[in-house]
């Protein structure tokens, strides 16, 4: 079974390099864009499953990517992004750059990070990162040819910490995926292996 785990596409918020975590932001006209880009060069590529996280920017990334193929896009909140409690909504680059704030761990040593007041843990997040993959994506694979996964840049490496058997000094292995990124797996008899981690279906000077 193939797998595609693809981050959404670009927000305003990224551009402005604001934390977004849970805040359900819109895409921006340029990450509709290059969504739509991708579902136009993947109309030729059956998806038997499509899961999304459902917040807007990965669920409108997921119906851009489908465009017209007739498979229903399937919500689960284990597919949220990581809540980052009070730090949403703040410029990271000010984050990282606080030494008395514990996100400056986050990128560089994220074993160390310790979740604000009313966020979530990266530990939390890796738990049900796993949960999704033991009890939706392996049983999958005596049945489907090809399975989607749209959702968002931390959830997306906790999906592949548990792919790769990593601990959390790791998390960050193979680097933050960009916006419409598709990591590329094969899952045979319940081994995965990692085909490409930075795959984009939308053409190169698309996003220029």
């Amino acid at each position: 079974m193939e797998l595609y785990i693809v981050r959404h596409g670009e927000t305003e918020w990224n551009k402005e390099k604001l934390l977004q975590g849970s805040t359900d932001v819109p895409l921006s006209e340029a990450g509709r864009r290059l969504a739509r880009l991708s579902g136009e060069a993947l109309s030729c590529t059956s998806f038997d499953r499509i899961f999304s996280s459902p917040l807007k920017r990965a669920y409108e990334t997921a119906c851009l990517f489908r465009g017209s193929q007739d498979v229903e896009i399937i919500t689960d909140d284990r597919l949220r992004e990581l809540c980052f409690g009070e730090y949403e909504g703040k410029n990271m680059s000010s984050l990282l750059a606080d030494q008395d704030c514990s996100f400056r761990f986050f990128f560089k040593q994220p074993h160390l990070y310790r979740a604000p007041k009313n966020g979530e843990s990266l530990e939390q997040l890796c738990k049900r990162a796993a949960s999704f993959m033991e009890e939706v994506i392996l049983p999958l694979e005596p049945v489907c040819r090809r399975v989607m996964i749209v959702a968002h840049g931390a959830i997306n490496k906790a999906l592949m910490t548990y792919v790769k058997g990593h601990d959390l000094s790791q998390f960050w292995s193979g680097g933050l995926q960009k916006n419409c990124n598709v990591i590329l797996l094969k899952l045979e008899q319940g081994n995965f292996h990692i085909l490409d981690e930075t795959h984009i279906f939308y053409p190169e000077e698309a996003a220029e």
